[in-house]
């Protein structure tokens, strides 16, 4: 009997891998400097990167328009600055002013836009809350998981393989990607328990908000295939846009700000 002929491995999975890689050195420097100074600091880079993403969903969702996703990213970027300084009830009103306007303005998917709006704010509003109220620790083992679990998915999806998470969606996620990643998170968790940064809950907490991270990006990945395109923008060398890189977080984030609200989290 003649085995089956495999496939030969794709020449180019790992072509993307140099500029990642170097872009993310860059992006974990900056990010480290931020979440070691902290303060306005941080609130500015979180409201940068708002507005960036903010811009991004403007054009995916109305191509057409050039000025409307500019002005969209001003929106967002004053938007969450409001709703810093104000806090409370009126920085809930605040936070939801960049969906109202992608909603009355013309583009495709609105009330899709405008939900994934709320889901970017709320991200960037919740990462300054974080690292306002539970400090350096909580906001690096936010990141950590989000990104230990991205790379960890990365390096098994590409080197297993397997059956596809949900190929209708995200065509290159993979089971073992995303259980890999899974894992990873728990690593992680153990590591900031080990460290006296959390109790027992965080390593219960880090695959839930890991699975959410993954959601995250597979939403952003629904969005951009629904407009036909292969990234959010070219900002990034190896990575796409913002969206493209930050998805995660955004859902990693919203989760985990929606779980502070129920329970006491186990991380300080």
């Amino acid at each position: 009997m003649i085995p089956p002929t495999q496939a030969p491995p794709d020449p180019n999975r790992w072509a993307d891998l140099r500029p990642r890689v170097l872009s993310a050195i860059v992006m974990v420097a900056v990010g480290a400097a931020e979440i070691w100074l902290g303060g306005r600091s941080f609130a500015a880079l979180a409201i940068l990167l708002t507005g960036g993403m903010i811009w991004e969903l403007a054009r995916i969702t109305s191509p057409a328009r050039r000025k409307t996703p500019l002005a969209m990213a001003l929106v967002g970027g004053f938007a969450l600055l409001g709703a810093i300084l104000l806090r409370g009830d009126l920085a809930t009103a605040a936070l939801l002013i960049p969906s109202l306007a992608l909603a009355l303005t013309p583009r495709r998917d609105r009330r899709i836009a405008a939900t994934y709006a709320a889901a970017i704010m709320i991200a960037g509003y919740g990462l300054v809350e974080l690292r306002f109220s539970n400090g350096q620790s909580a906001i690096l083992w936010l990141i950590s998981v989000v990104v230990v679990s991205d790379v960890a998915g990365y390096f098994a999806g590409r080197i297993l393989g397997g059956p596809k998470f949900w190929p209708a969606v995200s065509p290159k996620k993979t089971w073992s990607g995303t259980i890999a990643g899974w894992i990873g998170s728990v690593v992680v968790g153990f590591l900031f328990y080990l460290g006296g940064y959390g109790n027992a809950g965080v390593l219960l907490l880090s695959p839930v908000i890991a699975f959410s991270g993954q959601l995250g990006d597979i939403v952003e990945s629904w969005l951009k295939r629904r407009a036909g395109i292969k990234d959010s923008s070219a900002l990034i060398p190896g990575h796409g846009g913002l969206l493209d890189r930050f998805d995660a977080l955004i859902g990693a984030t919203v989760a985990l700000m929606l779980i502070g609200l129920i329970l006491p989290l186990p991380i300080h």
